[in-house]
């Protein structure tokens, strides 16, 4: 076999790839096996038919186009590792010449990765803003303590912004009722918002009792964004009433003994997760300051493929939280236009990111253990809230463990390049990043906890064996 690669564009190949007749042999063997068994023919057995018959019975073009169809894609993977060539979408191919015991010629137009001159990554310079912890923060995280543990009290008085209310709700629409949308003895707090536009603006004001009729948009189900009446009814109107803050509700929410222990907590974890915020934060900074310093010609289909992809995600996401993507845009102060040209901007960052995170983990020549897999699916699978195992047994039944390789590869150079980085934040000190992990995302901030606690361990140990 003989191929030459003819470069379209900085993302686009194009393949010539020439086949002798007798690297065709194998596969016409077995097309006439095949066919020989899927004809019946008078004198002969099935499975038996000479391949002269096939051809008159059933004409040699046939088996030359089962033949190629083996053939061509076997040859293709070939010509791709010959000329070191990285397809990013399914090639176009074309047979431009079959000639009988001759030669068999195709083409395959692709899209490939570009080549990518890398910028040096070491010592990359990035800014993140200052860690800003204050007693507001704190209070703000006890008041929500304090909240869960709160009770509610009946009243006899019409429901206000804040209260809880146990209602009936049934929409209609042309005077029928729509199937699906009806609850019934629901609690729902009066302003949370977030399930029907118009629910809380009818519910201020009703007291036990009272029933109101209201318009309002439905955000499920088949008749989603069309216009309906719900009848809304409260049988209950409660309000909150929280625990005094002392000694006694710290012994009761927490394993401490003292609100200023409690409080103490509560900040220190209120700055874990700042610091882990931060740490996020100083990791995309690192990396948007390498994108800044190259320029990557992206392939439009990889583009606009991310790019739908990411458009009905979000779409779905907006659905599942009961907001029309109008009310989205509204909330946002966006223009469709606008919403558009910022998700293009997202996508063709990520992908040049992880061109060139890809690039990057080559020269490094990045290797994974099958452990670091194993704990890769395990994350993969808590966060989309999926038993592992059974994440696990997709992964692998669907081929998507390449996938998932090349994201802890990517992983592995983002760490690499952001353990180099010199990040400060607006103040100037360094940011430390102690639990960036291995494979280049962010620990959470326990895990920043029991390393902290590791190393005291370790201190203490080490001084006891000086001790001794």
């Amino acid at each position: 076999m003989k191929s030459a690669v003819e470069t379209l564009s900085p993302t686009r190949a194009k393949l010539t790839v020439e086949v002798p007749f007798e690297e065709l042999k194998p596969s016409l063997d077995k097309a006439y096996k095949a066919i020989a068994q899927q004809i019946n023919v008078p004198g002969f057995r099935r499975g038996k038919v000479p391949p002269a018959v096939i051809d008159r019975q059933v004409g040699r073009g046939a088996v030359l186009d089962q033949a190629i169809n083996e053939v061509v894609p076997q040859k293709y993977i070939e010509a791709l590792q010959a000329n070191d060539l990285q397809p990013l979408a399914q090639p176009e191919i074309e047979v431009t010449r079959l000639e009988d015991n001759d030669a068999l010629e195709f083409t395959a137009e692709v899209d490939v990765k570009p080549e990518i001159t890398l910028p040096s990554y070491d010592g990359v310079e990035a800014q993140v803003d200052d860690i800003e912890l204050t007693d507001a923060d704190v209070e703000e995280q006890l008041e929500a303590l304090r909240e869960r543990f709160a009770t509610l009290i009946d009243v006899e008085r019409p429901a206000a912004d804040g209260d809880f209310v146990v209602m009936d709700l049934k929409a209609t629409k042309d005077g029928e009722p729509v199937e699906g949308a009806e609850v019934t003895g629901m609690s729902y707090r009066v302003g949370r918002g977030g399930m029907l536009d118009g629910l809380d603006e009818a519910l201020v004001g009703l007291a036990a009792g009272d029933e109101t009729v209201f318009s309002s948009q439905l955000v499920g189900g088949d008749l989603v964004g069309e216009g309906v009446e719900v009848a809304v009814s409260v049988s209950q109107v409660q309000e909150q009433e929280l625990p005094e803050v002392d000694d006694e509700f710290a012994q009761l929410a927490s394993e401490f003994d003292t609100v200023a222990e409690l409080t103490e907590d509560l900040r220190e974890r209120l700055g874990r997760g700042r610091r882990l915020e931060q740490a996020a934060a100083a990791r995309d900074a690192v990396l948007e300051a390498l994108l800044e310093q190259v320029s990557v010609p992206l392939p439009e289909s990889v583009v606009t493929d991310e790019l739908n992809a990411r458009r009905s995600s979000f779409e779905q996401q907006l659905a599942y939280s009961g907001v029309t993507m109008d009310k989205y845009l509204e909330d946002e102060e966006q223009t469709q236009e606008e919403f558009e040209a910022d998700l293009e901007r997202r996508v063709r960052d990520a992908v040049t990111a992880q061109f060139l995170l890809d690039e990057i983990a080559k020269v490094e020549e990045f290797g994974i253990e099958q452990q670091e897999l194993s704990e890769h699916m395990v994350r993969r699978a808590q966060q989309s809230g999926q038993d592992p195992q059974e994440f696990a047994n997709h992964m692998f039944e669907h081929n998507h463990i390449p996938e998932l390789v090349q994201e802890i590869l990517r992983g592995k150079a983002l760490a690499r390049i952001v353990e180099s980085a010199v990040v400060k934040d607006a103040s100037g000190n360094v940011v430390e990043l102690a639990n960036l992990r291995p494979d280049g995302t962010i620990g959470a901030p326990e895990d920043a906890a029991e390393a902290e606690d590791a190393e005291a361990g370790d201190a203490e140990a080490a001084e006891e064996k000086a001790e001794a």
